[in-house]
């Protein structure tokens, strides 16, 4: 990447709290990273069919479903299954790890461990084109 170049992020995070707290993050990216916001797996459909995005930050407990199941989908999309994706949860379960060994997600942080300096070790996985 060149110049102003950005790297695309999707977010899916149901909690208000806690996408505020990823944006506080996001913010000091370097590369400079443009951040969407779904709250839900149903909106996450709709934007990933509307935009192009390099990384997907995914929560696995969300309101309409599991992330590690929506990884799982992903893997298996010839359009989307090469977007790295990294689970970040509050309780990651050893079936979450699993299943998102099996939609090779990059990695499953708590939300606990994610901060500014695990994402600059973390956009790497978005600059890598497929």
């Amino acid at each position: 990447m060149t110049g102003a170049a950005k790297i695309r992020c999707l977010v899916v995070e149901d909690s208000e709290v806690d996408r505020l707290r990823f944006s506080r993050i996001f913010s000091h990216a370097k590369p400079a990273c443009s951040v969407d916001f779904a709250p839900s797996l149903s909106s996450a459909r709709t934007k990933l069919m509307d935009e192009d995005y390099q990384m997907i930050f995914l929560d696995n407990s969300l309101r309409d479903g599991l992330g590690a199941d929506f990884a799982m989908e992903l893997a298996g999309s010839r359009r989307m299954g090469a977007i790295p994706i990294v689970m970040v949860s509050d309780w990651p379960s050893p079936f979450m790890y699993a299943k998102a060994r099996s939609a090779n997600v990059k990695e499953v942080l708590t939300k606990d461990q994610f901060n500014s300096d695990v994402l600059q070790g973390l956009l790497p996985y978005g600059l890598i084109r497929h």
